[in-house]
């Protein structure tokens, strides 16, 4: 009962205004320093002018965490739940254990209740473009299935960008393109690459397409729209359309030079939809959510392109480069007195759950995941936060998800100003202010740094002070390193068993003329 009255109340006074149409977008492994809000004015290698103006018209999130990868990040967004309580493995999503048809399956377990459900039922058209990654095993498994009513995506965690092939089965690419409940059959390319684009349509274009027919088709009379948009970008293949690669062709190092062509390629896509949305008069009452599914990756001696600079770490670690991600919240429907502002206390991707179902109008309850005895929606409601109606983030404390091997853990906690960790963790270092480049030899794949559980071995840090984690306070406090841990040790996690690949995958890829589709058929 924490939130159901004061949260019905909040629910009644949002339906009382008119509803806003929604575009909740989620950037793919955007490093910190790869945003040009945390640039110089005028620095040249970062070309982000779409993204800088929405910030200057509405509000940055300085500290907004997610997952330090991408599956339980956006199974926790999907789901609203802390990934410790939904999935911390970045399964490829053909797992299937077939003694448990609640969540022996990658991803989100299927009795969950997803976020577009129910933004449902406060009366939205919702609308999935680009990478799903939230499982594919069953038909409830697909957007289709967790309540959007349109969609185009692709499942895994990555596709060739040119071609959509992901993964094989008998030695056969496999395409990864699925609209609505079937196949994207004759919408990929078969012959194109990053060297062959002539006449071929790369993904995210056919992504951003999507969004600019849902925003375009809209009229006054249709109900107000939910779009959640994933583009590919900026996740490995470093590939991009060769315009945007000859604008940075002053950059040196080829996986930096491609990083921030597709960067801009992604900027200018938002940019496209915000100019439609003024056209057509929908802006004063759009809101904007953007943010990473995680921080940059810098590991293989930066081939993957990323920057988190001056944090520490990247994708893939526990550090404050992997999990603080770029993130604002834009648009005409935000409140005068919050645009154009900083705010610096904690979100986590699984808030916008339980956020937006409030600016919907609904009360986000899962009952159905109650009854099959799922763990309970984690996400705060962080609208008065936003639109000014309270100084202070409601949350103070987040626990931070790790594996050991097909086990959740918690492997850090941040508590108010400090943040605990536990674990053997990669990437123990900082990239420079140009990252990467030919001259350095650091690979952050091979930095480790071991996080133990006493005083003198443990990893304790003032994040406010000491954003970049330069300086362990775990000896010099060590009572507050030892409450951290104690309260660290007695959080609950969610392990269920996933299974292993399950050979029914490529079985229904062959007979849907080799794309991915649901495989796992329950009586």
């Amino acid at each position: 009962m924490r939130t159901a009255l004061s949260f019905l109340l909040g629910a009644l006074g949002c339906q009382a205004a008119e509803k806003p149409h929604i575009l909740y977008i989620l950037v793919d492994d955007y490093g910190w320093a790869d945003a040009g809000w945390h640039r110089p004015p005028g620095y040249k290698e970062i070309q982000t002018p779409t993204f800088d103006s929405l910030i200057q018209q509405g509000i940055e999130l300085d500290r907004h965490y997610v997952f330090k990868f991408c599956s339980p990040t956006r199974s926790a967004v999907q789901s609203g739940r802390n990934p410790i309580h939904v999935n911390v493995l970045n399964l490829d999503p053909t797992f299937l254990n077939p003694e448990d048809p609640v969540s022996g399956y990658s991803a989100v377990p299927r009795n969950m209740t997803g976020m577009a459900e129910q933004i449902k039922k406060g009366g939205y058209n919702t609308h999935m473009y680009g990478k799903w990654d939230a499982g594919m095993a069953t038909p409830q498994h697909t957007p289709k299935g967790r309540g959007y009513d349109d969609s185009m995506f692709y499942f895994h965690h990555a596709n060739d960008y040119w071609t959509y092939y992901t993964n094989e089965c008998e030695g056969r690419p496999i395409v990864d393109l699925y609209h609505n409940e079937g196949p994207g059959h004759g919408l990929n390319n078969s012959k194109c690459s990053q060297t062959n684009q002539e006449g071929c349509t790369y993904e995210d274009t056919l992504f951003a397409d999507q969004v600019i027919k849902s925003v375009g088709g809209w009229k006054e009379e249709d109900p107000p729209l939910f779009i959640f948009w994933a583009p590919h970008i900026v996740h490995a293949p470093l590939q991009v359309p060769q315009p945007y690669v000859d604008k940075f062709s002053f950059i040196n190092d080829p996986p930096r030079q491609m990083y921030h062509a597709m960067v801009n390629f992604v900027d200018t896509a938002v940019g496209n939809v915000t100019s439609l949305l003024h056209q057509k008069g929908m802006w004063n009452n759009t809101l904007i959510v953007l943010h990473a599914d995680n921080g940059g990756p810098i590991y293989n001696k930066g081939t993957a392109g990323a920057n988190n600079y001056p944090l520490k770490g990247g994708k893939v670690s526990n550090w404050e480069g992997g999990i603080r991600v770029n993130a604002f919240v834009s648009g005409g429907y935000l409140p005068e007195k919050v645009r154009g502002t900083k705010k610096e206390g904690y979100i986590c991707g699984w808030d916008w759950y339980t956020t937006l179902s409030h600016v919907a109008g609904v009360v986000p309850v899962d009952e159905k995941a109650s009854k099959a005895g799922l763990p309970d929606i984690d996400g705060m409601n962080m609208w008065p936060y936003l639109s000014g109606d309270v100084d202070a983030s409601p949350r103070t404390r987040i626990p931070i998800g790790d594996n050991h091997g097909p086990n959740t853990i918690v492997g850090g906690l941040i508590d108010n100003q400090y943040k605990i960790l536990v674990g053997n963790l990669s990437q123990s270092g900082w990239t420079g202010l140009t990252w990467p480049n030919e001259t350095s030899s650091w690979d952050p794949s091979t930095s480790f740094q071991i996080c133990g559980v006493t005083p003198e071995t443990g990893c304790l840090f003032n994040i406010i002070e000491d954003p970049g984690e330069h300086n362990n306070l775990a000896a010099l406090k060590d009572d507050i390193f030892k409450s951290m841990l104690s309260n660290l040790t007695a959080i609950k996690t969610f392990t269920p068993n996933r299974g292993e690949i399950s050979p029914a995958a490529c079985q229904e890829a062959a007979k849907n003329g080799d794309y991915w589709v649901p495989f796992a058929h329950l009586d």
